[in-house]
């Protein structure tokens, strides 16, 4: 027996729903893996950054006896020409717009907190420090001065 009825082929609408739901749910997975690598990648940047930062502080205190100053610190010129193994990018936060450092600690910025407060090099030398990034992950790192 020949059938009349003409047999269509295709998916039905709930097989659809089933894989964009699918697909939606993939995607939130990756987006959300993802965007927790980036996270993880700035806070290493952060850490190798104040790492360098530290080392070439130190460095700067091997040669002269004292360690600079924030203000020091804020200068282009005085990191160009002092403390020539560190890259100028190295004293901005991945997520931060300059590269000058707070007095506090902050998010999307370094800080750099000498000691004694008001220490400025002439008059008092600095003679201890603390260098701290904010992770994204939660805490902070934190260096300070070997003496």
């Amino acid at each position: 027996m020949i059938s009349l009825r003409k047999k269509e082929s295709g998916f039905t609408i709930v097989e659809l729903l089933i894989v964009i739901v699918v697909i939606g749910i993939l995607a939130a997975l990756v987006v959300t893996t993802f965007s927790g690598i980036q996270r993880k990648a700035r806070d290493s940047e952060r850490q190798t950054d104040i790492n360098a930062i530290h080392s070439q502080v130190e460095a700067y205190h091997a040669q002269n006896g004292k360690y600079p100053t924030n203000a020091n610190l804020d200068t282009d010129s005085f990191v160009t020409t002092t403390l020539k193994g560190l890259d100028i990018s190295a004293l901005q936060d991945p997520k931060g717009t300059s590269n000058d450092l707070a007095a506090a600690a902050a998010a999307n910025v370094y800080s750099y907190v000498e000691t004694p407060t008001g220490c400025d090099n002439t008059t008092t030398d600095c003679t201890g420090y603390t260098l701290t990034a904010t992770l994204e992950g939660g805490g902070t790192y934190t260096k300070t001065s070997l003496n």
